[in-house]
């Protein structure tokens, strides 16, 4: 069966420009080497992108398996990056203490079309133990709901947590369902024990922090 393999120009444009130039597709093509004639390097890098982005890590090799394209190598190949990435970052003890710490654990997101509504769990030290999508919604709203959000705070046994969504027409000021939302969010968070930082909205090139603008009340 004839492959299609990743484009040189990736490869040579990484090694001039580092590793942080490629997108999350291309980094992904690189780690896949190739596709199939049924599915192209770029459109099988393009289903596990949008894989990882919505599905729990528990189930992910299982959900990766059973991509056109895909077979055990290139699965365990994706799985070992991300793991390795997950141990490298529990290794070096990150810790959120400003709105602007969470911005590159999301800013992946902030060029999707439609709103990702994410969740940053952390220690009582403040430190980083999973960052998840809980949602994805539309180009205006992500649905979320505090069943959904504290689930994994409690599976992992968070103290805390930070919560972030995109906003795909770059500006970040809350909508009043944003707001609304925030507040139901802390109440919940408030009976379950879990104390809710802040939530960032952001975009590629702003964010807006409810803390920093001093609205993270319950009142409204």
């Amino acid at each position: 069966m004839m492959k299609t393999k990743v484009k040189p120009n990736i490869r040579e444009l990484t090694i001039d420009r580092g590793i942080s130039y490629p997108t999350d597709t291309e980094l992904l093509m690189m780690i896949l080497g190739s596709g199939t004639k049924q599915t192209p390097v770029e459109e099988l890098a393009g289903k596990v992108s949008d894989l990882i982005l919505s599905c729990d890590y528990e189930k992910l090799l299982t959900r990766l398996l059973k991509i056109n394209g895909m077979g055990k190598s290139k699965a365990l190949s994706i799985m070992a990056a991300l793991e390795l990435g997950k141990r490298s970052s529990r290794s070096q003890n990150v810790k959120i203490k400003h709105p602007q710490d969470v911005l590159p654990y999301v800013l992946q997101y902030s060029t999707k079309k439609q709103e990702h509504f994410i969740s940053i769990y952390l220690n009582g030290a403040h430190e980083i133990l999973q960052v998840k999508v809980n949602s994805i919604g539309t180009a205006t709203q992500a649905i979320i709901t505090p069943r959904d959000l504290f689930f994994d705070a409690i599976k992992g046994d968070a103290s805390s947590m930070v919560i972030c969504h995109n906003h795909p027409s770059g500006k970040c000021n809350p909508s009043e369902h944003d707001i609304k939302t925030t507040s139901q969010l802390i109440e919940g968070a408030k009976l379950l024990g879990i104390d809710l930082l802040d939530h960032v909205i952001f975009s590629a090139k702003d964010y807006f922090s409810f803390r920093e603008n001093n609205l993270l009340f319950t009142d409204c």
